[in-house]
């Protein structure tokens, strides 16, 4: 058995345990990383048991901010205690600037962590919180730090109140503070927005993309997908413990020829539009809603070269085509949502 850091142990690398049913094996190719990659996993597997919680994920990410994406229990919290070191995979690879989270101490001074959980000290307030962080990352002056920070999440560092105190959004906030205060290249959220009211959303979000612009990288795990596109289209999806997606969520869908776009089609005459459209051969179907043509097609580009042509046989004026399934929700339920 070996002794991580945080004093939890794991099984050797040297003999890992047998994997359960439903693991898949490694594969022979390790992921691609470029060069400018500051977290890497590599054929990660986790199983506890005969329960397999994450299975064969392989990702890299650089500077700026990604979101990490799934239903709940998909394997996301999992995947997080994996990159910061509190779990050690049960097969494959994890690397924070090229170091181990779980064997290498030194890792420690790159990661910051701010979990779901409420694991906030009773007795202490905000400053003495953030404060015994810093102090326990050496920082060389942790009182004026822990106030530039608690100031910089939009907390007053002189609030003596004790931290149960405390609202639900502002000890998120005590939580973000405290994985910010040494400054990591790699910084986890776990559903950070969570009880924050729309205007501190919005402020915590541009945190995230000045962190992000500042050469960090920064994941946030989120089920709470009218949030997510806030943070921007870097997305990596996971659903049941496997890697579904990551990339750019609208080159994502751009590249699901399989599943038909929708369009919404307006014209001053939908029903003769319609009628031209139907039995078209990139056309599925047709709806109509008001004066608008709801379109399912399988050939976006056959279909954008048709409709003109179409409206003005059909004697229609056109007046707009627009995409309704380009956002990250389509892109999402087309991922982990149920399969015809």
């Amino acid at each position: 058995m070996t002794t991580s850091p945080a004093g939890q142990t794991g099984h050797s690398a040297a003999q890992p345990p047998p994997p359960p049913p439903g693991a898949v094996p490694l594969a022979a190719v390790p992921v691609a990383v470029a060069s400018d990659a500051l977290v890497v996993v590599d054929r990660v597997s986790k199983w506890f048991g005969d329960l397999v919680a994450v299975s064969d994920v392989s990702f890299a990410v650089g500077s700026g901010v990604t979101a990490l994406l799934g239903p709940n229990g998909a394997g996301k919290s999992t995947m997080l205690r994996l990159m910061c070191g509190m779990a050690t995979p049960s097969s494959g690879t994890v690397r924070i600037l090229g170091k181990d989270p779980r064997t290498d101490p030194s890792a420690a001074a790159d990661i910051g962590l701010a979990p779901q959980q409420e694991s906030v000290f009773a007795f202490m307030s905000a400053l003495e919180f953030v404060r015994v962080s810093a102090q326990l990352q050496g920082l060389g002056n942790p009182e004026e730090r822990a106030r530039q920070v608690l100031q910089t999440v939009e907390l007053d560092p002189d609030d003596s109140r004790r931290l149960p105190t405390y609202s639900k959004g502002m000890r998120q906030r005590v939580k973000l503070a405290q994985a910010i205060v040494h400054e990591p290249k790699v910084i986890l959220l776990d559903e950070p927005l969570s009880g924050l009211d729309p205007r501190q959303r919005l402020n915590m979000v541009a945190l995230f993309h000045r962190l992000g612009d500042a050469g960090r990288a920064v994941i946030v795990s989120s089920h709470v997908l009218e949030e997510v596109e806030r943070f921007g289209s870097d997305v990596i999806v996971i659903d049941k413990g496997r890697l579904a997606a990551q990339g750019d969520f609208r080159k994502i869908r751009s590249q699901m020829d399989d599943r038909p776009r929708r369009l919404r089609v307006a014209s001053d005459r939908p029903r003769l539009l319609a009628g031209a459209l139907i039995g078209q051969p990139s056309v599925s179907s047709v709806s109509i809603d008001g004066m608008h043509i709801m379109v399912d097609t399988t050939d976006i580009v056959a279909f954008s070269q048709l409709v003109a042509p179409l409206a003005k046989q059909a004697g229609a004026r056109l007046v707009e085509v627009k995409p309704l399934d380009e956002d990250l929700e389509s892109v999402f339920r087309y991922l982990v949502g149920p399969r015809s």
